[in-house]
């Protein structure tokens, strides 16, 4: 079950590059994994042979950093779970985006990353500043639904509907979800016959 996320402090990376889909982020190689975890050392791996690449660099290193900040379209192509995975993996807890494929953003909400949108040219602001200074913060207020960057005097509202806000901020996965309503299920099962397959009958 993943914690409860209520407020994410730390700084950022700016990957500035749009149309980054799930092969990019985490590339097929690393999905004959068996286990959950150990997918942030496969996060970006083919442009992590590249030395410059942002995660490659120093200044955007370190247990402080808690955010990506990248372009627009982020998680497009195929609906894998090893994304969100090797992102969380990773370290990161928010990704901020003018815009996401809404299965990716749904597989980031299952496991308590943050997909933040913000207007585009609001991320623009951010990406620049990021890239002039790495050790600028970001606060994600997910009580309150806001963004703000101290540094640039930048407090925005981001939009997250009421049941995945709920959910974040309870720490809620699908299981701890239906068992919310465990009372309601067995009264249901006691009044099923008794030829019908029951929840949580022997075999």
């Amino acid at each position: 079950m993943p914690d409860p996320v209520q407020e994410i402090v730390g700084r950022a990376v700016p990957l500035n590059r749009s149309d980054v889909d799930t092969d990019q982020i985490i590339p097929s190689d690393w999905l004959k994994r068996v286990e959950r975890t150990g997918f942030g050392e496969g996060l970006f791996s083919e442009w992590r042979e590249s030395s410059d690449f942002v995660l490659n660099r120093a200044e955007y290193q370190g247990d402080d950093v808690r955010v990506l900040v990248a372009g627009p379209n982020f998680g497009i192509g195929s609906s894998r779970e090893h994304a969100p995975w090797a992102l969380e993996d990773y370290g990161f807890e928010a990704i901020i985006s003018p815009r996401f494929a809404d299965i990716f953003r749904n597989n980031c909400l299952k496991i308590g990353l943050v997909p933040i949108e913000l207007p585009h040219e609001i991320v623009d602001r951010i990406m620049a500043a990021l890239e002039d200074d790495p050790s600028i913060e970001i606060v994600v207020d997910v009580v309150d639904r806001r963004v703000a960057v101290p540094a640039l005097d930048l407090d925005e509202p981001f939009h997250l509907d009421d049941f995945h806000h709920h959910r974040l901020v309870q720490g809620l996965d699908d299981v701890a979800l239906t068992l919310a309503h465990d009372a309601e299920i067995a009264a249901y099962e006691s009044r099923r016959a008794g030829w019908l397959p029951r929840v949580g009958a022997g075999t």
